[in-house]
């Protein structure tokens, strides 16, 4: 039987941006599939958005359920100011961290069962003091605090297809990729990451392969050391700590199908190295999901689209992914 879970709490994320429309299409997509969801933004912007059907503004999230059928709910949190496809104002920037804020809250009370969050631009919410490099981060300062056994993150995972790839290091310059790696921080990810596979997709015994840093994988150190001083060390501390972590793998071998078979995740050492070979599978379809929070939580894998957002042209292939995802690793841990 599968297990019952609560509405979803989705944010808006930038108004500017595609957010509204791919919400509205996911809306349309989702609304007689059983799964359902409020949107914590501005209601304003979503009944411009064209061809958008009917709202119903909503005072708490347990309503969502009960109307998500016939209109998409909205808890209503109003801009200061109407915003503009395509142009991103700092002014709406207090409001898109008060959404994330509000949904986490409603998360972490058990009101919604996860938070689905539509993407955000950053250099908007830096001019008005936020101090966070992303979602990821921001999430993990707002959870902090809140009690969750186990390994604790966040931690980065992508998904797509029958690919899941984490994260060590996520936004660094490449440059600065070697400095920020240590046998610490690999091992605190691949327990991230095997602590996940286990509670939130339902892998009894789940395996991780982890790629090298050097191309060749560092040719036993002939080409670079992070191999044999970080990578190997920390491969073997995962299995010291009860983990089925094997590598490191050169990353251009990593990813092929018959590779995949091999592995229930691949824990990456930096962005590229994963995103990539998630993006090449599925651009369309990716989700991007945090993993070690005490709260679900997963996005589209996408920007905000400010040089397509109002012409109604965006897909909500993503989103849609990540609201099923999501509501499939609520119903996981509820069951």
């Amino acid at each position: 039987m599968t297990a019952r879970v609560g509405p979803l709490a989705l944010t808006l994320g930038d108004p500017a941006g595609v957010g509204p429309e791919i919400v509205v299409k996911a809306w349309t997509a989702l609304h007689t599939s059983g799964l359902a969801f409020a949107v914590v933004g501005d209601h304003d912007t979503l009944a411009a958005v064209p061809g958008a059907g009917p709202l119903k503004r909503i005072s708490s999230i347990a309503e969502a359920a009960a109307v998500f059928a016939d209109a998409l709910p909205v808890l209503d949190l109003p801009l200061p100011a109407p915003a503009i496809a395509g142009q991103p104002s700092a002014t709406a920037a207090p409001r898109i961290i008060g959404w994330i804020e509000t949904a986490t809250r409603l998360a972490l009370s058990g009101e919604a069962a996860g938070v689905v969050t539509a993407p955000i631009a950053k250099a908007p919410l830096y001019e008005a003091g936020f101090k966070f490099p992303g979602h990821t981060e921001f999430l993990g300062e707002l959870t902090a605090q809140a009690p969750h056994s186990g390994a604790r993150g966040p931690v980065m995972m992508l998904t797509a297809q029958d690919l899941r790839v984490t994260l060590v290091t996520v936004h660094e310059p490449l440059a600065r990729v070697s400095a920020k790696l240590s046998v610490d921080a690999i091992v605190q990810a691949g327990l991230v990451t095997a602590q996940a596979l286990r509670r939130d997709f339902a892998i009894a015994a789940p395996r991780l392969a982890v790629a090298g840093v050097n191309p060749h994988a560092g040719e036993s150190g002939a080409i670079g050391r992070e191999e044999v001083d970080i990578v190997i060390p920390a491969v073997a501390a995962l299995w010291a700590a009860g983990v089925d972590a094997s590598g490191p793998y050169p990353a251009d071998t990593l990813f092929p199908v018959e590779m995949r078979a091999r592995y229930d995740a691949a824990l990456c050492m930096y962005h590229d190295q994963a995103l990539i070979p998630v993006k090449m599978l599925d651009f369309w379809g990716g989700v991007n999901v945090t993993l070690g929070l005490p709260i679900v939580r997963t996005s589209p894998d996408h920007g905000t689209g400010f040089d397509i957002a109002g012409r109604g042209v965006a897909r909500p292939d993503s989103l849609i992914a990540a609201l099923r995802l999501a509501d499939q690793i609520a119903r996981t841990r509820a069951g």
